[in-house]
């Protein structure tokens, strides 16, 4: 075996290794285990820091674990920028500005991407998410006492009816 091979195997492995690290980080935020996925997608980003799919999860787990938002916007941002096509990117860039509290970028960014892939659940779902809500209609209670969901959704039937007839 040559330096050369050698050399070759090495990085294959870093590759398959990369690969990895990145399905468990993934999997790990998936589940809800931030501060243990940023370890992983930290390690697979070392081993290629021009992936934008390391770059966007590892600004998403930042954003979880450590609140680090400039850190975290900026790679998902650049994620977004080396890969636009990708909506996942989109629905990053938007969580972590929504956690961040700015929710208008969070917006304007989520509608950039309904206009690039169209109606998509996931963008509906994200979007709907980090609109404002309407404050609770019994505040002394909490916002999932059962008095205030389903006051909440007769109050949601009923300004929609309202809308609805006012057209």
């Amino acid at each position: 075996m040559n330096i050369v091979s050698a050399k070759q195997n090495t990085e294959g492995a870093a590759d398959i290794n990369a690969m990895t690290e990145f399905r468990e980080g993934v999997e790990l935020l998936k589940n809800e285990y931030p501060q243990k996925a940023l370890a992983k997608l930290r390690r697979a980003y070392e081993c290629d820091k021009r992936n934008p799919y390391y770059m966007s999860f590892l600004g998403l787990s930042i954003a979880r674990a450590q609140r680090k938002w400039d850190l975290a916007s900026e790679l998902c941002e650049t994620a977004v920028q080396l890969k636009p096509k990708e909506i996942q990117f989109y629905l990053n860039l938007g969580e972590v500005y929504a956690a961040s509290g700015m929710r208008e970028r969070a917006l304007d960014k989520l509608d950039d991407a309904v206009q690039l892939f169209g109606e998509d659940a996931r963008l509906r779902q994200a979007r709907s998410k980090v609109q404002n809500r309407r404050n609770p209609i019994l505040p002394f209670f909490g916002r999932a006492h059962f008095l205030n969901r389903e006051l909440g959704r007769l109050r949601h039937r009923a300004l929609k009816y309202l809308v609805k007839n006012r057209k």
